[in-house]
């Protein structure tokens, strides 16, 4: 996905970073994909095993390929809607304002953002021992805006991440004033 059809960069303004959730969060959908996968053949080969030629007669066999192939579809399609939502939610940083891209579902995105100059403050949650053991979390960053809060999930490194911003936000703060 191409950044300058949802952002319009100003002139004077350059990209900084931009992050995605950290990829430890991805990995219990895409086992749960895997086995998805591995049981009709899992049960396909027991059933074999234990019917024989009964379970390979002229009347099942299609009957069965038709279940498992609405099967597969099924699940491919979940796990692909569920990637397109992991991999399209962006955080993205610029030396003027912080843009949040949040894909909802295939067909919903939320885009929104905040000036640098506006952040009055940035809190970064690590909770539980898989965020504190892959170090991922939340930034909360209150600003000045009418909208008070600005959430970020599952972002790596949040306390460094937290420091960057506020650095960035002095800077702008200190441009927005000569």
């Amino acid at each position: 996905m191409s950044i300058g059809k949802i952002v319009t960069l100003k002139n004077y303004e350059k990209e900084i970073f931009r992050l995605r959730r950290h990829l430890i969060t991805f990995l219990p959908a895409f086992l749960l994909y895997v086995l998805g996968l591995i049981l009709p053949v899992a049960a396909g080969i027991y059933f074999y095993i234990t019917l024989g030629t009964e379970f390979t007669g002229a009347v099942y066999t299609p009957i069965l390929i038709l279940i498992a192939g609405v099967y597969m579809l099924s699940i491919s399609l979940f796990f692909y809607s569920y990637f397109v939502d992991f991999y399209l939610d962006i955080f993205f940083v610029t030396n003027d304002r912080l843009v949040d891209v949040n894909q909802n579902n295939l067909f919903a995105r939320t885009v929104s953002e905040v000036d640098l100059y506006r952040i009055q403050d940035i809190t970064s949650e690590i909770k539980g021992i898989s965020q504190q053991l892959f170090n991922y979390g939340t930034i909360i960053i209150q600003t000045a805006a009418t909208e008070p809060k600005f959430v970020v999930y599952k972002v790596p490194d949040p306390h460094g991440l937290r420091q960057k911003l506020l650095d960035l936000a002095e800077a702008d703060r200190q441009y927005h004033q000569k």
